[in-house]
């Protein structure tokens, strides 16, 4: 069974938001819920919030990929932030949370390891 995109966070006119359309859409990979961010924003304390049930975050900035796994130890919250908060003091996009994984940023490698691509 394919897998779907719980929740979706992106911005319009974002380049990196676009990017990752292209990769989702001819997938045909469905979203259950979509939040667009030029409408809503997250503070630092909200998207803590948002990492409820989560265990495995996968963040791209530029060509770094930053994945981080936890069982019993979450990593802190100020670290958490620092790759999940972007210059405007907000949640970066675009966001994807797919069953306990979330992903920040696009990276084909990171959503190949979630989507299961080669």
């Amino acid at each position: 069974m394919a897998k779907k995109i719980d929740w979706h966070y992106h911005r319009k006119s974002c380049v990196t938001c676009a990017r990752a359309q292209e990769y989702l859409e001819p997938r045909g990979i469905p979203s259950v819920e979509t939040v667009i961010a030029n409408k809503i924003r997250y503070s630092p304390e909200e998207a803590i919030l948002l990492l409820e049930g989560i265990s495995r975050l996968i963040v791209a900035k530029g060509k770094k990929l930053d994945v981080l796994e936890w069982k019993k130890d979450r990593p802190d919250d100020e670290a958490l932030l620092a790759l999940m908060i972007g210059p405007t003091g907000t949640l970066r996009a675009p966001v994807l949370r797919v069953g306990k994984t979330m992903l920040i940023g696009f990276s084909e490698e990171a959503y190949n390891m979630v989507f299961g691509e080669a």
